[in-house]
């Protein structure tokens, strides 16, 4: 295993890993918070957790971008290209304005359905990811 694929491997593994955090700590918490302390504790946490998704991100793209130049294109790693892409456009186009509306208009049930949704397809975006890394 070269120093990309290692690279690959280990940035998957460890955004598998916050994403599971994020899943099964992060939002069943966050969503359980009372409306009357809604609007502090979401703020807390937009903030907080923006310190860990984008060096996570950061590192994930990196380490495809590596992959990609120093071995070229294998149905492994497309796989993983394509896993990463559906966690990142469920981030940027779904979980993000969720939060926004979140923020504006309170944790109602729908809302909180779609986040859980969005983030059951982020966690399985990244462990697809994860598993594909593992035959780049």
């Amino acid at each position: 295993m070269n120093a990309a694929q290692q690279a690959l491997l280990l940035s998957m593994g460890a955004h598998l890993g916050f994403q599971a955090v994020v899943t099964v700590v992060v939002y069943p918490t966050l969503l359980e918070v009372s409306p009357a302390d809604w609007q502090r504790r979401h703020t807390a946490h937009s903030k907080r957790i923006a310190f860990v998704v984008v060096p996570m991100y950061v590192a994930v793209i990196s380490a495809l971008t590596w992959s990609l130049s120093s071995m070229g294109w294998s149905p492994a790693l497309v796989l993983a290209i394509c896993a990463i892409l559906l966690v990142l456009l469920t981030t940027g186009l779904v979980a993000a304005p969720l939060h926004k509306t979140l923020a504006r208009d309170g944790p109602t049930a729908q809302l909180k359905r779609r986040l859980r949704r969005a983030d059951a397809i982020r966690f399985s975006g990244a462990a697809l990811a994860c598993v594909a890394a593992i035959f780049v």
